[in-house]
């Protein structure tokens, strides 16, 4: 069995569980208009507008341009696939008319992109399609259907996933030995991008930010492009931020150095405490972090454990999911703010696979942490090597 067959089993499962007849995919052109559900599910490219429906009942059904219905065939996922040459309606409507889904969940989110591909175009084609039936009126978000299912990772699914950390971890451990004072943060970067390419992975995310470098504070924070002219100093934090891609699933991690001065046998009070204070919060939100949390509870116990060491609040969610793309959908393990919508409200469920991450500023630098868990059916399990030891190099190196 392939992946999108383990995710199609799954999506039957949860279209009893939350009272959806039918789940609707309607795409066109998704090699240049991703949907996230056809990578998830169908696996296939299509051109022509398209439908991948599945019923509560267990049917599933693709409609297709006749040159894509080899290509969806071949993914094993559905027991009907129909090819078309000039219309989809008459298709469509017959699967609808013998189905007669109640409830019909589309391919559309206000909070979430990953359950968010029905561009505007295709819904207002798809209330033309659908005119003058019963269906029209049937349609609802299958929001909440895509982020469990994006959330609840399958045996493949957290095979590849561990395996994409390992080979990061591998490449943490090689640059380690390059981090010395005078290297520029681009030069580290294409180092990096070097030992992705000798391990035949991709970068995580757009390589002109995967990964990224800061080395003490005058480098340029959030997701800024490595600087040529900037280099590492002794005194300096040195902190990086890199995931890769391994057969379509992501790492995400963040590790911090600290560069030591001639003087200097370990690392200041003062970045100690930053360090400390890091791992407590990532400690604090992995404890919160069980079947059945909420997502703004487990951000919070990370919130409540940085502001009580002396750090102003954080500017970002704690966790987001990882799998088939480096920020994964599903539940957000994040405060409650307009941006995040209903994704903090949400419940973690066993499979679910999350970051946790934080960073503090401080007069060397940003330190920073990030590690990658999956929740298990009784808490959680870090996928990544986690050490709560500060990382230091010597500034002779």
């Amino acid at each position: 069995m392939n992946i999108w067959q383990e995710k199609a089993d799954q999506a039957a499962a949860l279209l009893g569980e939350l009272k959806l007849d039918c789940w609707l995919t309607f795409v066109r052109e998704s090699s240049t208009h991703p949907d996230p559900g056809v990578e998830l599910v169908v696996g296939a490219d299509v051109v022509r507008p398209s439908a991948f429906l599945f019923s509560v009942s267990g049917a599933r059904t693709a409609i297709v341009a006749n040159f894509d219905t080899a290509a969806v065939r071949a993914r094993g996922v559905f027991t009907d696939v129909i090819g078309y040459d000039q219309d989809i309606r008459p298709h469509l409507l017959d699967v609808l008319h013998a189905w007669q889904p109640e409830q019909i969940g589309l391919n559309f989110s206000g909070d979430d992109v990953t359950a968010d591909g029905l561009t505007h175009g295709m819904w207002l084609k798809l209330q033309v399609l659908l005119s003058g039936t019963p269906f029209l009126d049937r349609l609802t978000s299958a929001d909440l259907l895509l982020r469990r299912l994006r959330g609840q990772k399958s045996a493949s699914e957290i095979v590849r996933i561990r395996a994409a950390v390992e080979i990061t971890e591998q490449i943490v451990a090689e640059l380690e030995t390059e981090l010395r004072p005078g290297v520029s943060e681009l030069q580290v970067a294409d180092f990096i991008q070097q030992t992705f390419r000798r391990a035949q992975v991709t970068a995580a995310w757009p390589i002109d930010t995967c990964p990224i470098v800061n080395a003490g504070t005058e480098s340029d924070f959030g997701h800024a492009s490595p600087s040529a002219t900037n280099v590492i100093q002794p005194g300096q934090l040195v902190h990086v931020d890199l995931g890769v891609r391994y057969e379509d699933y992501c790492s995400d991690l963040q590790r911090t150095w600290y560069i030591l001065r001639a003087d200097e046998k370990e690392a200041p009070a003062e970045i100690q405490h930053a360090a400390a204070a890091v791992a407590d919060a990532i400690e604090a939100a992995a404890a919160a972090l069980r079947p059945g949390a909420i997502g703004l509870d487990v951000d919070h116990a990370a919130r409540e454990t940085i502001v009580a060491a002396g750090y102003p609040e954080f500017m970002h969610a704690v966790g987001h999911g990882l799998g088939r793309a480096v920020h994964d959908g599903g539940t957000m393990l994040g405060p409650a703010w307009p941006c995040y919508g209903q994704m903090v409200r949400q419940r973690v469920e066993p499979g679910n696979v999350f970051t946790l991450e934080l960073s503090v500023m401080t007069s060397a630098g940003c330190y920073g942490l990030e590690e990658d868990v999956l929740v298990t059916a009784d808490g959680c399990e870090f996928i990544s090597s986690y050490s709560r030891k500060l990382r230091t190099i010597a500034a002779q190196q």
